[in-house]
């Protein structure tokens, strides 16, 4: 067992056995602030120092300090093999043979089940890319950004080619968005080096955004979705919104009430203002988020340079302007509700160290399968697939939905999916309801 003094910062020797009460001391809070331990297929590693060097960010590997990271690591780790060089330097020991393979919050058969299901998905080549499937959608957002400028160029900027060519372009740039969003997951080519340029390429020059912010922020919502303090999607609760009856409850009684939450319903619907700039920093906050990856800089330079070529010598910067912050606007509006329709309605509370699945599906929900969904949505329609399988190329998800649901009814596990626009009212629903939790809470709590 380990020695007392580790909570100094002394290390364990390699080779000894825990108990999954000593893993859960070494989160990286309490009396042991600086030890963190996870576990890997029963594997004790330490990463109180590797967690600043992790490729996929300090705080994604973090937020499992002092739990089972199993199922974590196998979903964000495409090919295994290759980090095992890291994970040689840092093993310590292993589970004691009486401990069981998860902690007691977790379903421990749901958890074998969804093993197997992944050997399934492996079996049926699930993970492996469709490349025309892919082309096709890169193709397709191209020629609508290339019908943007042909028809503000051929018939002027008059009100309708004006309005028209907003719409091509804001099509074209959401398209780019959900292309980059598969990049970003690794589930568009075989070696993740070569998602990783093209996902620099894409978000840099055709999206004008730094790739590296979002893989730090993006993996760690789908690490611990819905989970306060770990997933940055949350970051709106408490300033902005009261997100959820755990959290809207502990708000109000702590008598907080840094906005008028009751009326939170009705001024989400303007919140794309605030989507569109926190999404688009200005350009002395670009050169402070990528001052160690000057290529990010380089393309985000290249995409203004780009845009203002194009744009700006028949069009005039004034009108330009406009034309482009309308697009913008309606960008953010698209992605606001897209983005927001599979979990503010979910369950919204402080990491309970659930399995995979009951995290995943207590935080996701599914919209209905049609062809202009899954376009409309850029697939994310199947939000509890992709969050289960986050490197499962898009294309695949609807194969899987079934597995995953047979997997959900023998466990008893909510697999709730619903009409588009039924998600979206769901939104504005359970934003009026977690204002009333937090009212009555701070009136009478």
């Amino acid at each position: 067992m380990p020695p007392e003094s580790d909570a100094t910062g002394e290390k364990p020797e390699p080779g000894q056995l825990f108990t999954w009460d000593e893993i859960g001391l070494r989160s990286g809070k309490g009396n042991a602030k600086e030890r963190r331990w996870l576990v890997i297929h029963r594997k004790v590693y330490d990463i109180s120092q590797f967690h600043w060097r992790h490729p996929g960010g300090t705080r994604v590997i973090s937020h499992y300090a002092g739990q089972d990271a199993t199922d974590a690591f196998s979903a964000f780790h495409k090919d295994e093999d290759v980090v095992k060089k890291y994970l040689s330097s840092l093993l310590i020991g292993e589970l004691a043979p009486d401990q069981p393979s998860c902690e007691p919050t977790k379903n421990e058969m749901l958890t074998k089940d969804f093993h197997e299901l992944c050997a399934t998905v492996k079996k049926m080549g699930l993970l492996k890319p469709n490349y025309p499937f892919f082309i096709f959608m890169f193709l397709h957002a191209v020629l609508l950004d290339v019908t943007a400028w042909l028809t503000v160029w051929y018939f002027g900027k008059s009100w309708t080619p004006f309005l028209l060519g907003v719409a091509f372009f804001t099509v074209a740039q959401i398209q780019y968005g959900f292309l980059q969003h598969d990049l970003g997951h690794i589930s568009v080519f075989q070696k993740t080096k070569w998602n990783r340029l093209a996902h620099f390429f894409v978000m840099g020059v055709l999206k004008g955004g730094p790739a590296s912010q979002w893989n730090h922020m993006h993996n760690q919502h789908h690490a611990k979705p819905n989970c306060f303090r770990k997933d940055p999607d949350l970051n709106m609760h408490p300033l902005l919104f009261s997100l959820g009856k755990p959290l809207s409850v502990e708000l109000g009684k702590k008598k907080k009430k840094y906005m008028p939450y009751q009326y939170q319903h009705k001024y989400f619907c303007r919140d794309a203002l605030g989507v569109l700039f926190s999404s688009h920093p200005s350009f002395l906050e670009h050169c402070g988020l990528v001052c160690l990856f000057w290529q990010e800089l380089a393309f985000i330079l290249a995409y203004n340079l780009r845009v203002c070529l194009m744009y700006v010598p028949f069009m005039g910067f004034k009108s330009f302007m406009a034309f482009y912050w309308l697009a913008r606007f309606l960008e953010s509006n698209w992605f606001l509700w897209v983005s927001q329709m599979n979990h503010i309605p979910m369950n919204i509370d402080y990491d309970q160290n659930l399995d995979w699945v009951s995290a995943q599906l207590a935080a996701t929900c599914n919209v209905d399968q049609s062809w202009f969904n899954d376009w409309y949505t850029g697939h994310l329609n199947f939000q509890i697939e992709h969050h289960l399988f986050p490197t499962m190329p898009r294309h695949n998800y609807w194969k899987v939905a079934p597995l995953v649901k047979s997997l959900c009814d023998k466990h008893g596990v909510n697999y709730q999916c619903k009409p588009l626009l039924t998600a979206f009212a769901d939104i504005v629903r359970s934003l009026k309801k977690s204002g009333e939790y937090w009212q009555d809470a701070y009136l009478h709590g």
